[in-house]
C-alpha cells in the first residue's frame, strides 16, 4: 500500500508528503503529531454517510457536521413522504454516527453567512460540502408566477414541516391538479393530495397540512411528462401505491401506450416490470373486485404522456391559475435516450393547481467555492472539488439531484474514499495541527451565533414524539426555527 509502511501489527507511520503521524506505540503511548480533523457542511444523507465512512475507515479522524437548521437529517426529515416511515429508519444509523465519540453536530450554523468556507478550511484539514439542492428548477414559461403554481420541493416542504415552507398555505379549492414531472416526488405529491385523511392522520404530516387536506376539493390529479411510458422516472413501488390507493381509480389515455407492448421485450427487467404494471393499469379490463373498487372511487389520477408545459393560463382577473397549455410532443430515438420534440400542436387543461416537479437544484454557498451554474453542481472529480485542494463534495451537490438514498450513500462513500486516499498519499497535509471546532465555535460566539448540539436536538426530538403521541401520530414536528431553538435551550 503506498504512502505508509507497517511498523508493528496495527501501527502505521504515515510518511507521505510532509504528513507524519503515528497512531499508538506498542507500549500504549501516543506519538500523535495531530489527528485529522474533517468538517462536513450539511447533515442530510450525504453528510451523514460521508461522516460514517470516514469514522469507520480511519480510527483517528474527527468529524464535525455543521447544519443550517437546528435539526439534522435533511431530506430524510423534510423530503421523504409522511406515509413512507420505513425510509426514515436510516435516521437510526445517522444517530449512531452523530453520537460517536469522534463526531460532533453543530446545528443552527449557516455556512456562507455565519462562518465562511475559507474560515472552515483554515480550521480543518479537509472540508466536505454536502448541503444538497435547496433551489427549484423553473419551468421558464409565462404564468409561472401566478397564484396556484408551486414547486414540488416547496409543496413537499410544506406538508413535511420545513420551516421556510410553513407559510405556503396552498389553495386546494379546485377540482383538478396538474403535476409536471414523472419522478417519485411527483407520485408522492399526487398520493398525498388524494390519500384518505384517515390514512394521513397516522403519519408525521404536519397538522396545518392535515387540516388543509381534510378540506381539499381536489378530486383529480394528472401527472404529466414530456416523454412516454418507457421513460418515466418513478419506480414500481410508487406506482403500485398509486394503483392501490383507497378511494381512487386510474384514468389513462389508451393511445399513449401505442407500441409499448412491442417494446417490452427489449427492456431491462426493472423497467419491464414497471411498464407491465402501467400497461395492465391502463389497458386491461379489471376483475370484478377491482371494478367494484373503481366504481366506488370518488377521486381519480392519471398519467399523461407526450406533453410539455408552454404556459400557465390565468383566470379573467389575471390573478390565479385557471389552466395549463401543454405542447404535444413525439419521441425521437428510443429507450432512455429518446428525446421529446414538439409537434406544433397544443392542448389546454383546466386546473386550479399546478405543481412543478421537474427537479431540485443546488445553489452556490460561498464565492470562494467553484460552482457550475449551468449544471448546478460543484465541479469535481470523484468528490474532489476542482482547483480547490482540501475541499470535497458529496450528495446532490456533487452529482445533481438524482437517485434514491442508497445512491447518495454510495456516492458519499466514494467521496470519503477520495479524502482518505488524499490523507494517505500526502495530498492533504496532516503535519499541521488544526484547531477545528474550537476556533469555529469561538468565531460563532463573537458573531452571536449559538450552535445546537446533538443532545439539544434530542430534546426537540422528545418534544415532537410526545406531541405526536398525544394525537396518535409518530411525531408532531415543530414548525419554526424559533420554536426549535426555544425547546433546545430549555
Amino acid at each position: 500500500m503506498s504512502g505508509h509502511r507497517l511498523l508493528l501489527p496495527g501501527l502505521r507511520l504515515w510518511t507521505s508528503g510532509k504528513s507524519r503521524w503515528m497512531s499508538r506505540r506498542h507500549d500504549g503511548a501516543c506519538f500523535s503529531s495531530c489527528s485529522p480533523k474533517v468538517c462536513i457542511v450539511g447533515s442530510g444523507p450525504a453528510g451523514f454517510y460521508t461522516a460514517q465512512h470516514l469514522i469507520k475507515a480511519q480510527q483517528h479522524v474527527h468529524v464535525d457536521i455543521y447544519e443550517r437548521l437546528p435539526v439534522p437529517f435533511g431530506l430524510v426529515r423534510f423530503g421523504v413522504a409522511p406515509d413512507h416511515p420505513e425510509v426514515k429508519n436510516v435516521i437510526n444509523t445517522f444517530t449512531q454516527t452523530a453520537k460517536h465519540s469522534r463526531c460532533s453536530f453543530y446545528g443552527n450554523v449557516n455556512v456562507g453567512k455565519d462562518v465562511s468556507v475559507q474560515e472552515l478550511q483554515r480550521a480543518y484539514h479537509a472540508v466536505v460540502l454536502s448541503y444538497g439542492a435547496e433551489g427549484n428548477r423553473t419551468m421558464g414559461v409565462p404564468g409561472e408566477g401566478l397564484a396556484g403554481v408551486y414547486s414540488a420541493k416547496d409543496f413537499v416542504g410544506w406538508y413535511n414541516g420545513l420551516p421556510s415552507c410553513r407559510q405556503l398555505s396552498p389553495d386546494l379549492s379546485c377540482e383538478t391538479a396538474v403535476i409536471l414531472g414523472q419522478g417519485n416526488v411527483a407520485l408522492d405529491v399526487a398520493r398525498v393530495l388524494l390519500s384518505p385523511v384517515d390514512m394521513l392522520k397516522e403519519t408525521d404530516i404536519t397538522q396545518p397540512a392535515l387540516e388543509a387536506l381534510a378540506h381539499s376539493q381536489v378530486r383529480r390529479v394528472l401527472i404529466v411528462g414530456r416523454r412516454g411510458p418507457v421513460q418515466v422516472a418513478f419506480t414500481i413501488k410508487e406506482l403500485r401505491e398509486m394503483v392501490n390507493l383507497p378511494g381512487t381509480r386510474p384514468d389513462m389515455v389508451e393511445a399513449d401506450f401505442d407500441g409499448v407492448t412491442e417494446a417490452l421485450k427489449d427492456l431491462p427487467r426493472p423497467r419491464k416490470r414497471l411498464t407491465e404494471l402501467m400497461l395492465k393499469t391502463a389497458l386491461q379490463t379489471p376483475g370484478e373486485t377491482e371494478q367494484e373498487r373503481r366504481d366506488q372511487a370518488s377521486r381519480t389520477w392519471g398519467l399523461r404522456f407526450f406533453r410539455s408545459p408552454v404556459e400557465v393560463l390565468a383566470d379573467p382577473e389575471r390573478h390565479r391559475t385557471a389552466g395549463i397549455r401543454l405542447a404535444v410532443t413525439r419521441l425521437e430515438g428510443s429507450g432512455e435516450a429518446a428525446r421529446a420534440v414538439l409537434t406544433g400542436d397544443v392542448e389546454d387543461v383546466t386546473c386550479g393547481l399546478v405543481i412543478s416537479s421537474i427537479g431540485y437544484k443546488s445553489l452556490p454557498i460561498d464565492q470562494s467555492v467553484p460552482f457550475d451554474s449551468k449544471s448546478a453542481i460543484v465541479p469535481n472529480t470523484m468528490g474532489r472539488i476542482k482547483q480547490a485542494p482540501g475541499l470535497y463534495c458529496s450528495g446532490w451537490l456533487k452529482t445533481g439531484p438524482t437517485g434514491v438514498i442508497a445512491t447518495t450513500m454510495n456516492n458519499s462513500f466514494d467521496t470519503a474514499r477520495s479524502l482518505l486516499d488524499d490523507m494517505e498519499s500526502g495530498v492533504l497535509d496532516l503535519s499541521a495541527a488544526k484547531s477545528g471546532s474550537q476556533v469555529i465555535t469561538a468565531l460563532l460566539e463573537q458573531r452571536g451565533v449559538k450552535p445546537v448540539s446533538f443532545s439539544d436536538w434530542e430534546k426537540i426530538d422528545r418534544v415532537e414524539m410526545s406531541r405526536g403521541e398525544a394525537s396518535g401520530k409518530p411525531r408532531e414536528k415543530l414548525l419554526t426555527v424559533e420554536e426549535m431553538l426555544h425547546v433546545a435551550r430549555t
